[in-house]
């Protein structure tokens, strides 16, 4: 299946990049604390800059994923929750959230729930999907899924209750472990062949 390993190939290229601007956009500005600033914090401290390049490439880099998710019997709700989770980092990286410190505004408003329609949309979707997945990238799938809901959770305690305690720290981790699931979705159509039947819409094998 050629076509879900060239699919693969280019998002796994897609990710490593964005990962790539992620660090190159912290190096690049100076005076903020990771532990308890978001990533979104340092995007609008470098407004266009390499966080806010890094977020669009990883959405294309998912969108790459799609044609050859279409392909997966029973998977149309994760491709539509994997569409959400594209969606909101390109609004996301389009809107920017408020500067450090400053009262939120529409814009920050906008930016704020774009961001947490992409963190839960993409561990659904990863569960969802892992059901046609070979079993054991079913497995790794499902635990970044769940890394995923539980950091979200943790994430949700401490921008609330928590007064933003390691705040940054949590998104990072959570940013991790969805990056991770993604990868292993690309990677894993790089080397599975499908099952007798997957051009009508089978498992992979």
């Amino acid at each position: 299946m050629p076509a879900s390993r060239n699919s693969g190939l280019l998002a796994l290229g897609g990710i490593a990049l964005a990962a790539l601007l992620a660090v190159v956009g912290h190096l690049g500005v100076d005076g903020l604390d990771p532990w308890s600033l978001t990533v979104s914090d340092y995007a609008v401290s470098d407004r266009g800059g390499a966080i806010d390049h890094a977020m669009i490439v990883l959405a294309v880099a998912t969108a790459v994923l799609l044609p050859a998710l279409r392909r997966l019997r029973r998977a149309r709700a994760a491709e539509m929750l994997l569409a959400a989770w594209i969606g909101g980092l390109l609004l996301a990286a389009v809107v920017p959230t408020n500067e450090p410190g400053l009262p939120m505004d529409t814009a920050a408003y906008v930016h704020r729930y774009a961001s947490v329609a992409a963190f839960l949309a993409l561990p659904v979707g990863g569960w969802l999907l892992a059901d046609r997945l070979p079993a054991g990238t079913a497995r790794w799938v499902r635990r970044f899924a769940v890394a995923s809901l539980l950091l979200a959770a943790a994430m949700v305690w401490s921008a609330y209750p928590g007064d933003r305690a390691l705040l940054g720290l949590v998104e990072r981790l959570l940013i991790l472990a969805e990056v991770a699931l993604l990868t292993t979705v690309a990677a894993t159509l790089t080397t599975v062949t499908p099952a007798r039947g997957a051009s009508a819409g089978g498992p992979l094998r």
